[in-house]
């Protein structure tokens, strides 16, 4: 299960981030914030 979730975060994190790039600033800090509290390092939701 912690990989599961370790990587939905670093798709999030790296969405956001591709995000900020294409100058989507809202979605891409939304994002980032999910990725953030989705992984096994962060708070996370699933648990």
């Amino acid at each position: 299960m912690d990989v599961l979730l370790w990587l939905l975060a670093v798709i999030l994190v790296v969405s956001g981030v591709v995000a900020l790039l294409r100058s989507q600033l809202l979605w891409g800090i939304v994002l980032i914030i999910l990725g953030l509290l989705v992984g096994p390092g962060g708070v996370s939701l699933f648990t």
